[in-house]
């Protein structure tokens, strides 16, 4: 009985294969990437929120006998520097936890409906933001928006790989991360208008309401599907496991709509035959398996890195206001951060494509724009002028920002192609715990400690160098570039495996 039915999956594989070539599909790869820097973009406009002036608010003070009333969520909740610094890296106990059991639950149920899960959870936890009483309350608000944000993180990257053009791979790439500095630069402008007009709790029901649409949608457009996994895969919490990604050799047959098939189908499983402790075990020989050289370098560069641009985000506008008396902070650092970071990013991007996609040469770039970068930057804030100050901190901001497609390249490409959502997965858990987790609290304990926001800012921006430091490693390491690696995994690269279709 197993032949036949295998038979009528091919057959059903080949028939949507010949309906795609003869029908274009509105849903194409550009409207795939337009909707996915869509919903990226929201995910750091949250970010950004949570972060302004306006909605961040400040702390009440008292000089003298006479207490001034604090405003925000800091003045609403009484809380202090270290308190905030703890609120911002809530979120990251969710997506850190959250994050590797989407990666793995994508061999098994279909990623694109399991980004629409988290899509929900996502828009759901932003609007019990604005309803939070204190402290606590917004505290586990903040975890649930990370879960949310989980499977998009893991997911959203390797679909972009997928898609995009072989000479522009590194691009689409760019424009996905653009959404970063811009996002979490629309969220400090939002943020500010928002809060003086209305509340700050409006404007986190404002962003729920704007991701409502994208998460309906995730659940209305035909599931796709990832190269590098089995073709059928669970949907629906009801049906059953018929084919599971296994070790073997995987063939992409260069059609439309088709995905990496499994040869060597030997681990077929149904319900009654899944073993969580088999599927935690599978787990850690797949994160085993990611821990190379490449990786790990480049993840620790990243990590570094994040651990600065963390810090930025989050305590950008105060350090502003406390060294150079910025009227608008939040405007003139989210105007600075969105131009500097779109331009960065897809420079970044571009130049990898331009000079040719490898490992080696992103680390290149990673390396060098990253030591540029740190000496703008530190430049910057030794500057008594505030608009000395803000010409070389854009300059800065530009070169650093430029390692985002690169980076992010480097975690797609040097595992092996089902690996890939785990990669970004664990990249993200890493960056994020040992990164800009514990960066906010820290700058901000560091900051109450000496109460100078000019050298707080100074000694942050010390540690890019050693970020550029790890990088430069990384340029000498042997890289094999494991997602082209035809004689490895036999990706055929005949056709066009970009096309998609929607319901």
């Amino acid at each position: 009985m197993a032949e036949p039915q295998a038979s009528v999956v091919d057959e059903d594989a080949d028939d949507m294969s010949t309906k795609t070539k003869t029908k274009p599909s509105w849903f194409g790869p550009k409207r795939l990437l337009f909707i996915f820097c869509v919903i990226n973009l929201l995910n750091y406009v949250d970010r950004g929120i949570i972060a302004s002036n306006g909605v961040n608010g400040t702390p009440r003070k008292c000089k003298d006998g006479v207490c001034k009333a604090g405003t925000g969520i800091q003045g609403d909740f009484k809380l202090t520097n270290f308190e905030d610094g703890v609120l911002s890296s809530a979120f990251m106990v969710g997506l850190l936890v959250a994050s590797p059991i989407f990666a793995y639950l994508a061999k098994s149920f279909n990623p694109f409906r399991l980004i629409g899960v988290g899509l929900s959870v996502w828009t759901v936890a932003t609007t019990l933001c604005g309803v939070s009483i204190n402290f606590w309350t917004i505290a586990i608000c903040r975890i649930l928006v990370g879960v949310g944000e989980a499977s998009f993180i893991s997911l959203a990257a390797p679909f972009i790989d997928d898609n995009a053009p072989v000479s522009q791979k590194t691009a689409w790439l760019a424009a996905f991360y653009m959404c970063i500095p811009s996002g979490i630069a629309f969220g400090y402008v939002l943020g500010g208008l928002v809060a003086s007009h209305l509340s700050w709790r409006w404007a986190f029901f404002g962003e729920s309401i704007l991701m409502l649409p994208w998460a309906i949608l995730a659940f209305i457009i035909k599931p796709l599907q990832l190269k590098g996994f089995s073709d059928k895969v669970l949907t629906s919490a009801g049906d059953i496991f018929s084919h599971h990604e296994v070790e073997g050799e995987q063939v992409l047959r260069g059609k439309p709509d088709t995905l990496a098939r499994t040869v060597d189908n030997k681990t077929t499983l149904t319900k009654d035959k899944v073993k969580p402790l088999s599927h935690f075990s599978r787990l850690l020989r797949d994160i085993k398996e990611l821990f190379d050289k490449v990786f790990i370098v480049n993840v620790l560069g990243y990590i570094t890195y994040n651990f600065v641009i963390g810090a930025y985000s989050y305590w950008g506008p105060k350090a502003g206001y406390g060294i150079y008396q910025m009227k608008n902070a939040d405007m003139m650092f989210g105007g600075i951060t969105s131009i500097c970071g779109i331009l960065g990013t897809l420079a970044g991007g571009i130049i990898l494509d331009r000079v040719n996609s490898t490992i080696n040469n992103a680390f290149k770039l990673l390396a060098g724009a990253t030591f540029l970068g740190a000496i703008f930057c530190f430049s910057a804030f030794c500057m008594k002028n505030m608009y000395g100050f803000l010409a070389l901190f854009a300059v800065g901001e530009i070169l650093v920002f430029a390692t985002q497609a690169p980076v992010n390249y480097v975690c797609l490409h040097c595992v092996k192609p089902s690996l890939r959502p785990l990669s970004m997965a664990l990249s993200t858990i890493l960056i994020h715990i040992c990164g800009d987790v514990p960066s906010s609290p820290l700058v901000g304990a560091l900051q109450d400690h000496i109460n100078n926001w000019r050298t707080t800012a100074l000694s942050l921006t010390a540690i890019l160098f050693l970020a550029a430091s790890i990088w430069f490693i990384g340029i000498f390491l042997h890289s094999v570039d494991k997602f082209n690696e035809d004689s490895k995994h036999n990706v055929s690269t005949v056709g066009n495996p970009t096309e998609v279709t929607v319901c």
